[in-house]
């Protein structure tokens, strides 16, 4: 079976070529992000991070009032809770002086399981935030990911856990592998894989089994 998500993969990435995932100028851009994306369009997302201007860092979230935080991330939807939440994640950060590099000394599994008791980190933003802001090898499950394997089909599990451990179980232990795959499946769901399918053109209509449907 790790055939099978290694030829999706190469496929996609045959299509779509390296995406460079996750845009952001700095690993705490990536934090941010990750929380504010929940329940949102990343549309959104952008807008509340350019409402920082070039302030978009721990001190000023640690500093900034809730009302002031709330006003900021408006854009990004849920604001009093996610404003709550960066401040949660932020005081997980200062433990490591905000410093990407000391984050990296430690256990991918110690990361996680902070970052699992830190309000309102659920396994996709903890998974989003390792990989993508400081390149653990821990694969991301959205949405995207789900429906993917639901349409092909991928005979992942059911929920998170896992659907995670089947394509860590069968992919090389990678970041950059994780990171692009993941990339890929968003790409081609948002061109084709949606919601309501536009098979024509999909770069996996030769071997999706609900091609079509």
């Amino acid at each position: 079976m790790g055939e099978e998500l290694i030829s999706i993969y190469e496929i996609l990435l045959a299509r779509y070529g390296d995406l460079h995932w996750w845009p952001a100028k700095t690993p705490y851009e990536v934090i941010v992000g990750a929380v504010l994306t929940q329940n949102t369009a990343w549309s959104n997302v952008e807008k509340a991070i350019a409402n920082f201007g070039e302030k978009l860092s721990p001190d000023t979230v640690e500093n900034a009032d809730l009302a002031e935080l709330t006003e900021i991330i408006r854009p990004a939807g849920f604001f009093n809770q996610k404003a709550g939440y960066l401040k949660a994640v932020t005081a997980w950060y200062v433990n490591y002086d905000y410093d990407a590099l000391t984050v990296q000394r430690e256990s991918l599994t110690k990361l996680r399981s902070e970052l699992l008791s830190t309000k309102g980190i659920g396994q996709e933003t903890a998974d989003s935030i390792l990989l993508y802001a400081f390149s653990f090898p821990t694969f991301v499950v959205d949405a995207y990911t789900v429906r993917l394997c639901n349409r092909y089909p991928i005979n992942a599990g059911k929920g998170y856990a896992e659907i995670k451990a089947y394509f860590e179980g069968n992919l090389p232990r990678s970041a950059d592998v994780y990171n692009s795959f993941h990339a890929l499946i968003v790409i081609n769901a948002k061109e084709h894989c949606r919601k309501k399918p536009s098979c024509k053109g999909c770069p996996l209509d030769k071997t999706c089994g609900r091609c079509g449907l």
